[in-house]
This record gives C-alpha cells, sequence and structure tokens, in this order.
C-alpha cells in the first residue's frame, strides 16, 4: 500500500516520541490504529455493496436475456439466473403463503 520502510518508521516513531511525550503517544497510537479500521471497514462494505449490486444488475440483464428469448433454448448461465431469480422470488413470497 504505502512504501514505508523500517528506517522511515522508526524516524516517525521517534518524532511521535518527541512532539507528544511517553504519555499521550500510545493513546495517539489507539486512535490512529481505530481511524485506519474504521476506514478499512467502510472501504470493505462499499466494495460489498458494489459487487452486490454489479450481480443483481447482471441477474436483471440475464432475465432479460432470457425474455427476449422466450425462455426456450436458453444458455446454461441464462437458466441458471433464470432459476436463481425464481427462488428468491418464492423466498420473498414464503411469509405470506403462510399467513393466508
Amino acid at each position: 500500500m504505502f512504501d514505508i520502510g523500517f528506517w522511515e518508521l522508526l524516524v516517525i516513531g521517534v518524532l511521535a516520541l518527541l512532539v507528544l511525550g511517553p504519555e499521550r503517544l500510545p493513546g495517539a497510537i489507539r486512535s490512529t490504529l481505530n481511524t485506519v479500521r474504521s476506514v478499512r471497514n467502510a472501504a470493505s462494505g462499499f466494495k460489498q455493496e458494489v459487487e452486490h449490486q454489479l450481480r443483481v444488475h447482471e441477474l436483471h440483464e440475464n432475465l432479460r436475456k432470457a425474455e427476449q428469448q422466450g425462455l426456450k433454448d436458453v444458455s446454461e448461465d441464462l437458466q441458471k439466473s433464470v432459476d436463481e431469480l425464481k427462488e428468491a422470488a418464492e423466498s420473498v413470497q414464503e411469509p405470506y403463503k403462510k399467513k393466508q
């Protein structure tokens, strides 16, 4: 990610120790680590959401292609997408079937 070697980290550590002092340095390190961790978690969540949206878009495109072909003689990938969408639709309707 960053091209920081051992000597650069050592210089940063010594400067932080001189500027912050030994009392505040552990708290500053914890705060920095928490910030980095939260940024990584946010980036990971964003990446997962984008991947999910791309998958949904791909399924919709496959369904549109399958509908254009009349749901007959479709390729294996298109049939798999159609089946997956049918299963998802049935799972959504399942709670409503129990109530009726």
